[in-house]
Parts: structure tokens; sequence; C-alpha cells
């Protein structure tokens, strides 16, 4: 079974970000660059399945600008076979994306999409979904467990009661959560094997997806700093404090 594994690029999670003098956006210059965390957790579900046996290769696709290699990279010395990179300047909004993927879904033919719940970037946790409506194939969001056996892929999922398990008829469009695994590093010799895996690059617009945006962004602004705390002296005062603030 073929793996498809999107992944994307953004702003080192360890970085703190930092908003443009206009507000228009984030301030991307001379910041440390890293594959989305949920993209990572993606990535090493996949190659654990290689492992098991289950899948057969691994394709990883990013969407965006050139320096998108790097995170193609990273994902090959993690295990994954080859990479493709589909180029686009600027945001590409999750719908556009979703139909990217699709038309790259329809090339690959792949048993399997594994792809993180969200990006940190803009926490807007749609392509999945998205990927999966216009496949018209089952999903399985935020999954903590993935089984494959007897031809179906059993998704262990958080809700609110607990855990759900479900059963889907491949192929499949899965998305990843946290704690289904902790992806691994990638040693040296596997970072100098990744530099000689191929990587094929195409154009958005050979795909025929209109990428215009067709949301607008009014202001980026930094949350408020936090306020100061103050100590109490006993018990008694912290307790009438928080009586005061409606806290208790």
């Amino acid at each position: 079974m073929k793996v498809l594994v999107p992944v994307k690029r953004v702003i080192d999670y360890n970085v703190k970000p930092r908003v443009k003098p206009d507000q228009t956006g984030v301030d991307l210059a001379n910041v440390k660059m890293s594959m989305n965390p949920f993209c990572e957790i993606a990535v090493e579900e996949a190659v654990r399945l290689k492992e098991k046996g289950v899948a057969s290769e691994i394709v990883v696709v990013s969407i965006g600008v050139t320096q998108a290699q790097e995170t193609l990279r990273t994902a090959l010395a993690m295990g994954a076979d080859r990479g493709i990179l589909v180029t686009a300047e600027g945001d590409v909004e999750p719908l556009a994306v979703a139909k990217i993927l699709k038309a790259v879904v329809d090339e690959e033919q792949p048993g399997m999409v594994l792809l993180g719940k969200q990006a940190i970037d803009n926490d807007n946790n749609q392509t999945g979904q998205m990927l999966a409506a216009l496949l018209d194939w089952p999903q399985g969001t935020f999954a903590s467990e993935v089984v494959v056996e007897d031809g179906k892929v059993n998704v262990t999922r958080e809700i609110d009661g607990g855990l759900q398990t479900l059963a889907l008829e491949g192929p499949a469009v899965i998305t990843t959560d946290l704690r289904l695994n902790e992806p691994r590093y990638a040693s040296l010799p596997n970072i100098m094997k990744a530099k000689k895996k191929p990587i094929d690059t195409k154009e958005a617009a050979s795909f025929g997806v209109d990428i215009a945006p067709r949301l607008s962004v009014v202001k980026v602004t930094e949350p408020p700093a936090r306020e100061a705390g103050e100590k109490v002296e006993d018990v008694a005062t912290l307790v009438s404090k928080l009586k005061a603030a409606g806290a208790i």
C-alpha cells in the first residue's frame, strides 16, 4: 500500500513569532523554519506502517515556496521514499491545498493519505476533512492510534466521552493527533541518504487549481502581556481576594 503524507513548512515551534510593523501578518524574515509538528507525527506513523510491512512506499508532498524542499528532505531522512514539491507563492488556503492534494492523489493512487490534523501557523484544521470530501473517501480525524488489519483501517480517536474506534474501508484519509506517536530524529547517515532521494517539482498552476485567496486578513496583533501576579501573606487573604474577584 502506498501512503501519501502531506507536510507543511512553518515557523519552528521553539521560535516566538513576530508581528510585522504594519500588522498585515507574521514576519518570516530570518526566522528558523521547520516541519509542522503534526506533519512530523504523520511521517513517523507512515514509517512505522512501512516497518510493519503494511506500507510499501511513502510519498511526501509539500505545497509552498522552493525552500520547502528542506522540509521534504527532513521527511525523506525520517524514512520516506520520495517527495513532491508543488511550488506556489504566498499563503495557500486550506481549500486550495485540498484541491491540489486531490490532484496529486489522482496521479499517485495511494491507499491512504496520512496528514497532520492542523498546522501550528494558522490552526485551521480543515485540509484533511476537505480532502476526504473531495475524494469521497472515509476519514478518521484526530487519530491517537492507527491499526491496519484485514483490509480495514481502525482509527482510535479521543472524544469527550473517552475513546472512539472507527473501522474504515480503504482508501482513507487520516489526520494525526499529538498522542499518536513521538517522531524519531533523523540520523546523520539517513540525512546523507535523503540527499539522493528524488523530489519532483511541479507548479500549482499545472493542476488547474485556483489558489487565489478567498479570505483577507484585517489585522494581526500580538496577545496582551500577562499581568504580574500578587503575593499574599496568608490563606485567609488569598480567599478574600478570590471572593472579591468572583473566582469562588
